[in-house]
C-alpha cells in the first residue's frame, strides 16, 4: 500500500521558515512528478509547486521566490523551503505524487496533510 507520509508543519511568525518533507513508501514501480497543494479554510485546494523526475519546477506567483521544492537523492522524497512566510500563507500543505504502483498504471496519490499557521 503506497503512503505519502508529510512532516515540518507548525506554528511559525510572520517572516519565519518552515521546511516540509514527504516521504513516499510502499511498493512502487515507478515514480514522476511531485509537488506541493494547500487548502486554506473556505478556499479550494490550489497549487504550491510541483517538480518534475528531472528536476524542473513550477511554482504558484504567489510563493516564487520565497518557496523552494526540491527532490531527495532517492527520488521518491520532496521537500518544500518555505521563507518569509506570510499570514496568506496558512493552510493544510499536502504532499501529491503522481507515480505507478500497481497494475492500474500511473495514479496520483495524496498525502494527509500537515498544519502550517503564519501568526505573531
Amino acid at each position: 500500500q503506497v503512503q505519502l507520509v508529510e512532516s515540518g508543519g507548525g506554528l511559525v511568525q510572520p517572516g519565519g521558515s518552515l521546511r516540509l518533507s514527504c516521504a513516499v513508501s510502499g511498493i512502487i514501480f515507478d515514480i514522476g512528478t511531485m509537488g506541493w497543494y494547500r487548502e486554506a479554510p473556505g478556499k479550494q485546494r490550489e497549487l504550491v509547486a510541483t517538480i518534475s523526475i528531472g528536476g524542473n519546477t513550477n511554482y504558484a506567483a504567489s510563493v516564487k521566490g520565497r518557496f523552494t521544492i526540491s527532490r531527495g537523492d532517492a527520488k521518491n522524497t520532496e521537500f518544500l523551503e518555505m521563507n518569509n512566510l506570510k499570514p496568506e500563507d496558512t493552510a493544510v500543505y499536502y504532499c501529491y505524487a503522481h507515480l505507478w504502483a500497481d497494475t492500474a498504471g500511473w495514479s496520483d496519490y495524496w498525502g494527509q496533510g500537515t498544519q502550517v499557521t503564519v501568526s505573531s
